[in-house]
């Protein structure tokens, strides 16, 4: 009886358990078919091989880190990104970029360099927060410090900053797309004690808000939020706070969506809409940060973030028929394939995959064709001029 009164009483009322806005029935009602559409697939992946899956995370893995990092005005491609995830997965050792930064900035252009780093150390957090992001509970200021570490670990120019709350004021700011221009888009907490109360004040709250309230979705957009508002740290908040997003959805009490999160490419999504990603966080808090989490408005945010996750649970089926079409692909075709991803700066001709593979050169055409038409490769240039890139 009491089960049946408060399903009733979530549906028809609005929740403001723990949370410091209201969920009424359209959000109930939108957040109940997300559940099932995680449902859904949740069933679907858990039928899967192991194989599959893993190809399907990689694949959200790095469209996540690359969409995270260019929101940020990073400028490497999912492609570029990918190399040296492989690259730096061959020996499996957190070090391995330390080990490998001669290579991979010899193998990539110099003026990218700090793209770079800020990928690999986006890298380095999603990792953790994929691999152990389930354990950091209760989620601690340590942790949350830890995190900030692995984002700026091989900016050598952050060393001094580097997990630890800002000692200088800063605000939320995008790059004009048309003149390069900084826009400010939200005035920050100061630094030194209302920071520090602010971030204590929000990961207790989180802690008991992420087990008491029904729906982690509206959880995780409070939470990343005021995170966003009180921008804690000298750089790095933007990449921290999705990567947060994704940690929320990862401890969420939600069966369903715990086991979907790793499968899903959130932050692609969040850069396909990246002006509105911003103006959202301006319209929710007025451009200012406020010491009172019931002055703004995140119902702005939570219809921004539903839009989103459902667009990125559409890439799943996207990802799977990207495995299906790999796996029917030739032998030669497979070596010609590598043969780009070895190079995912390089546009190519005919002749330097028969050059690099071997393959007579028939076959590298027929290839070259079969690759293009499953959208793996794009082709530039016509007849002689010829030349081809991989798609990520």
């Amino acid at each position: 009886m009491h089960m049946y009164i408060l399903c009733i009483s979530i549906y028809y009322y609005p929740i403001r358990s723990m949370i410091s806005y209201n969920i009424n029935a359209k959000f109930v009602n939108q957040l109940r078919e997300l559940a099932q559409a995680l449902a859904r697939i949740h069933h679907i992946a858990e039928g899967l091989e192991r194989g599959e899956l893993d190809f399907i995370h990689r694949n959200v893995r790095i469209s996540n880190i690359g969409a995270s990092t260019r929101i940020e005005n990073a400028v490497l491609t999912d492609a570029e990104i990918s190399w040296i995830d492989t690259t730096l997965s061959q020996d499996g050792k957190t070090t391995a970029f330390y080990d490998a930064r001669d290579f991979v900035l010899d193998k990539l252009s110099k003026d990218k360099e700090r793209s770079i780093d800020e990928v690999v150390g986006c890298r380095s957090m999603l990792q953790l927060i994929y691999e152990q992001g389930r354990t950091f509970v209760p989620f601690r200021k340590t942790t949350l410090l830890g995190l900030h570490k692995e984002v700026l670990r091989y900016y050598s120019k952050a060393d001094y900053y580097s997990g630890q709350y800002k000692q200088h004021p800063n605000s939320v700011i995008r790059r004009d797309i048309s003149t390069g221009e900084q826009v400010p888009v939200l005035v920050s907490a100061e630094p030194g004690l209302e920071t520090e109360e602010a971030m204590k004040a929000l990961l207790e709250w989180y802690n008991e808000a992420l087990a008491s309230h029904p729906w982690t979705i509206a959880v995780a957009v409070e939470f990343v939020f005021r995170f966003l508002a009180i921008h804690p740290f000298q750089d790095g908040n933007g990449r921290i706070g999705r990567g947060l997003f994704n940690l929320c959805l990862l401890q969420s009490p939600d069966e369903s969506l715990s086991f979907v999160t790793p499968y899903l490419s959130i932050d692609r999504h969040i850069e396909r809409h990246r002006e509105e990603y911003y103006f959202v966080l301006s319209r929710c808090s007025g451009s200012r940060f406020s010491p009172d989490p019931k002055a703004y408005e995140y119902e702005h945010f939570l219809v921004f973030m539903l839009k989103v996750i459902e667009a990125a649970l559409g890439d799943f089926d996207l990802y799977r028929d990207r495995y299906r079409r790999i796996q029917e692909l030739s032998k030669s075709a497979r070596r010609v394939l590598e043969c780009f991803k070895d190079q995912p700066e390089t546009r190519l001709q005919t002749k330097d995959i028969v050059e690099a593979t071997g393959i007579p050169r028939p076959t590298v055409v027929a290839a070259l064709q079969n690759l293009l038409s499953q959208g793996f490769l794009q082709r530039y240039g016509k007849k002689a001029g010829t030349h081809y890139q991989l798609v990520f």
